[in-house]
């Protein structure tokens, strides 16, 4: 724009354009994205995501001898929806949340078939266990520690996350197996399934070369029509209950009834000292977990300070603690922020918007169960391939030439793929790292707040891992 002053002509700069209401809420521009690109990278970590709906209600059915599987189905999308919901509203941070994998078979597994408890009292031990994780969290205990973990090590918890989401993907899409003559082994490639899954980490590893933007969004898409063509060519010979097939409904109600069906009298079935034992257990698990997630996915949408830490890291961990008494509540066990949002974030989804979009997603899912069922997992395995190479990039900001970030930095990261835990990584490269640090000389250059984890850990390791 051009104005004059004195015969002179003076360039005097244009005003920006006004922002929207959702720009301004969620400071889009601010973080360097764009609505669309919120939107895009919302629907990516739902896709990615959707399998939850899928595999927890499995998990909690024990065979057809435990939870209805539509009934688990409604509730594990109510309390993903409205706690993801939560998430993007409160914290302003792309993380999404559902029922945690590890933490459902450990209901199912572990408290009722293991120690005789009913599903409702199952329950109640997460809705227990998630009022503590929320209580640290209003003492701040739990940031307190997060903020205490040395800034290589929490890089190497974003790059353990990374090899063990591409872990998941390689044995999702069958490339990977545990049934051979070695621990993990090479699968299959001749089937259709694992062929689906080939073609989709092809397809998003070229469009991602090519910095196509919604890629992994197209790579899902396109692997998932190919598994519904060669699934009805075959009369279904590949994937059953609905999955890669054409619906037959679009449509369905949803059961709720399952709300509010949860119970203390765990305590009398376990007595005081072990029903304070299940909760230490799947507390800490609830506790690191998260941990390692939010910093790894923080450092992987380049959220964190200059410390390495997660600013207003107290909002997330509110509403994911919230959200474990929410899977309690509704019996679709603990909720927890996941992993996979990493997918929206490669997206470019860098704000709360991200979120609230996966969790409209998941409430809509109450209804269109459907369609929501007819993505494979082969569709979303290569999508956490090309994540895990995402955040394993975060490697070469590691101190690897000091071997006491080093050691329990590799410690880290490999524990966590082939133990299947993040929260066994997580305490492998606390404890190395307070071990070598006293061993050198430098105990006082430990946080006291990593003592007491590290103590806990000891604990935690002794008396088994989930």
């Amino acid at each position: 724009m051009a104005d004059t002053e004195q015969g002179r002509v003076v360039q005097v700069p244009e005003s920006p354009p006004a922002s929207g209401g959702l720009d301004r809420y969620f400071r889009i521009r601010e973080r360097g994205s764009t609505v669309r690109t919120e939107i895009v990278a919302g629907v990516t970590t739902w896709l990615t995501m959707a399998y939850i709906l899928f595999v927890n209600p499995s998990i909690l059915g024990l065979d057809g001898a435990g939870l209805s599987f539509p009934q688990v189905l409604s509730v594990t999308a109510l309390a993903a929806g409205v706690m993801t919901i939560a998430m993007g509203l409160v914290s302003n941070y792309p993380f999404a949340l559902a029922a945690g994998l590890g933490l459902n078979a450990f209901v199912a597994f572990s408290l009722v078939v293991g120690n005789g408890l009913t599903f409702p009292q199952a329950m109640g031990v997460i809705v227990v266990e998630g009022l503590v994780i929320t209580a640290l969290v209003l003492t701040n205990l739990r940031e307190m520690v997060m903020n205490a973990i040395p800034q290589d090590l929490k890089r190497a918890i974003g790059i353990g996350i990374g090899a063990f989401i591409t872990l998941i993907g390689l044995v999702t899409g069958g490339v990977v197996t545990n049934e051979g003559p070695t621990p993990l082994a090479f699968g299959d490639l001749t089937s259709w399934p694992t062929g689906v899954f080939v073609v989709g980490l092809v397809v998003a590893s070229v469009l991602v070369a090519r910095k196509v933007k919604g890629a992994l969004l197209v790579s899902i898409l396109a692997s998932t029509i190919l598994a519904v063509i060669v699934n009805e060519a075959t009369d279904g010979s590949y994937w059953a209950n609905g999955i890669a097939a054409v619906p037959s409904d679009v449509v369905a109600t949803p059961d709720l009834g399952l709300i509010g069906e949860f119970s203390f009298g765990f305590f009398s079935v376990l007595g005081v000292a072990g029903a304070i034992a299940v909760i230490v257990t799947v507390g800490l698990s609830d506790f690191f977990d998260t941990m390692g997630t939010v910093i790894g996915l923080g450092g992987e949408a380049k959220l964190l300070d200059e410390q390495g830490r997660l600013p207003k890291a107290k909002k997330v961990l509110l509403v994911d603690s919230l959200a474990a008494v929410a899977g309690g509540v509704t019996s679709s066990s603990s909720n927890t922020t996941y992993i996979e949002s990493a997918s929206g974030i490669s997206e470019g989804g860098r704000t709360g918007l991200v979120a609230v979009v996966v969790g409209i997603l998941f409430l809509l899912s109450m209804f269109l169960s459907p369609i929501a069922g007819v993505i494979p997992p082969q569709a979303t395995g290569p999508v956490l391939v090309i994540v895990g190479y995402f955040m394993m990039t975060m490697a070469r900001d590691i101190e690897w030439s000091d071997p006491g970030i080093g050691i329990p930095a590799l410690l880290t990261v490999f524990t966590m793929p082939f133990t299947y835990s993040i929260t066994n990584g997580v305490g492998v490269g606390f404890l190395s790292y307070i071990v070598i640090a006293v061993a050198r000389g430098r105990a006082r250059d430990i946080h006291p707040a990593l003592y007491i984890v590290g103590a806990i850990f000891v604990w935690y390791f002794v008396h088994g891992t989930i």
